[in-house]
């Protein structure tokens, strides 16, 4: 089913497709400007066999409208939403079959390298984890029975970023019949800042949950593809796995969408000037944002990006135990994980978001037990800043 981009909507900047497309008050008898939850599970046919919708779970009128905007966000022509951002990677990996091989990154969110270590192996698909920064290492890491290399730029937690332009170039020398997949996690950046498929992916995911959403309310993910191919084995697995959200989340996320250009503008503008705070802190060893011009793919993000996200980590000086207290000091950032909502929340991955990964493999990516991640909300910085400088102020 395709529900996204048109010659009308191209012609639209991003910020009227998020108010706008998908939201036609004439679709509805009354006219609802917004669009409104059917919660209904099954509609009446009109005859048999041939109805608009038939049952919830293949398709419902309130997320057959997020979707649509969803798609033009990305200039895409399709889209479909899951109960989680684990659910529509989940999907992904059923585009695979047994003794496929996955290239990935090597950092990247803790519930993907489980379920790509963990639940994926049990499906007899094998991954390679892989420095994503250099081509070079996804063109060591190439197999005969490689099918998709899935990316996360910038990275969690350490904001590294991989060109996903060469990538995408990459596998198309490669001339296999069916092409390498190339997917990309755009989660930390959204459709606002960074737009993968125009790059060359062939399929964007968003945890839905965290920016597009904004509001910390409501758990969703979600898939943007153009191949038509690619995208009606999705709808099949959307509709035959059944992880789709709930109609009233579909509300949630439609109402959200509605203000991600300016709270995406807000988010990257304070995080730059927090991230420019803490490189100068005399506690601070170094800090991790592609928004700096000392973050060494700089100049990359310039070329890859419009902006450089709300999210930043940075090694404090001293042990654990002071990170902690850190936290604990903070008065305006909650101790919380996720992020991407209006709130600002800090974390330390290494016992939180990121625990599940072996101590010497985090290490080795840096995530030490004094990396803090921040997630910038959209309070005001100055008062953000002060939080952050109070609570440097009772580290030892």
């Amino acid at each position: 089913m395709e529900n996204g981009f048109d010659a009308h909507v191209a012609n639209l900047h991003i910020a009227t497709r998020l108010v706008h497309v998908g939201q036609d008050p004439l679709q509805w008898t009354n006219r609802e400007v917004i669009p409104p939850i059917v919660c209904s599970t099954t509609f009446q046919q009109p005859s048999p066999g041939k109805p608009s919708h038939d049952y919830s779970r293949g398709g419902n009128p309130t997320r057959n409208c997020l979707e649509k905007c969803l798609a033009s966000l990305d200039n895409a022509k399709f889209a479909y939403c899951f109960s989680s951002g684990l659910a529509a990677l989940n999907t992904i990996t059923y585009l695979l079959l047994s003794g496929d091989h996955i290239i990935c990154g090597q950092e990247v969110y803790g519930g993907t390298l489980r379920l790509f270590t963990r639940a994926a192996s049990l499906m007899g698909i094998k991954t390679s984890f892989v420095d994503i920064r250099n081509v070079k290492n996804i063109k060591a890491a190439l197999k005969p029975e490689t099918k998709l290399i899935w990316i996360e730029t910038p990275s969690n937690p350490t904001l590294q970023l991989a060109d996903i332009r060469a990538i995408a170039d990459l596998i198309e020398q490669e001339k296999r019949d069916p092409k390498i997949i190339l997917a990309v996690d755009n989660t930390f950046m959204t459709p606002i800042l960074q737009k993968p498929l125009d790059l060359g992916a062939d399929l964007v995911m968003y945890s839905m949950t965290k920016y597009m959403n904004g509001h910390s309310d409501l758990l969703m993910g979600a898939i943007v593809a153009n191949n038509e191919e690619m995208a009606q084995k999705i709808s099949f697995f959307q509709m035959s796995l059944g992880a789709v959200p709930s109609a009233f989340d579909c509300f949630l996320a439609n109402r959200g969408l509605k203000t991600l250009h300016l709270r995406m503008e807000r988010h990257q503008e304070s995080a730059l000037k927090v991230a420019q705070f803490l490189e100068a802190h005399p506690k601070v060893v170094k800090v991790h944002h592609p928004g700096l011009k000392s973050h060494p793919q700089f100049e990359l993000g310039k070329r890859q990006t419009s902006g450089s996200t709300g999210m930043l980590s940075f090694d404090l000086k001293g042990s654990g135990d002071q990170a902690s207290e850190f936290l604990k000091s903070l008065k305006i950032f909650s101790l919380a994980e996720s992020l991407g909502g209006v709130e600002s929340l800090a974390e330390i991955p290494s016992i939180m978001t990121h625990a599940s990964i072996p101590l010497e493999e985090r290490l080795k990516l840096g995530i030490t037990d004094t990396l803090i991640r921040l997630s910038i909300g959209v309070e005001h910085v100055d008062d953000l800043i002060a939080d952050l400088e109070q609570a440097f102020k009772k580290v030892a």
